[in-house]
């Protein structure tokens, strides 16, 4: 399951070795088709990688720090830095080849 975070906890969530933010809206159609995808993902790579959701109605400082302008997006953190960003709708095959790069890296 993923961890829905909010503005208050967003910065201790992110602070593992190796984290993903998935920035989403309910109301985002191609952020409801990314959903099972994530969930898959999870399942896969749950051992390795922390999973985390960010609704963007929420907050808007959370995804401006993050200069999250389009959604879905998908942000790497490593160790609680933002490394990496990634936009838009991907299948489970796309996403596995990005994770197994960046936990090889």
């Amino acid at each position: 399951m993923m961890i829905d975070a909010s503005a208050e906890d967003f910065d201790q969530q992110t602070g593992g070795p190796v984290t993903i933010v998935d920035f989403w809206a309910p109301w985002c159609g191609p952020c409801k088709m990314m959903a099972p995808v994530m969930e898959k993902m999870e399942q896969k790579y749950g051992d390795r990688i922390k999973f985390v959701k960010f609704n963007v109605d929420d907050d808007k400082q959370i995804p401006q720090r993050y200069k999250v302008m389009s959604i879905p997006s998908l942000v790497l953190f490593k160790d609680g830095q933002a490394k990496e960003k990634v936009t838009g709708l991907y299948n489970a095959e796309q996403l596995s080849h990005y994770f197994e790069r960046k936990l090889a890296e």
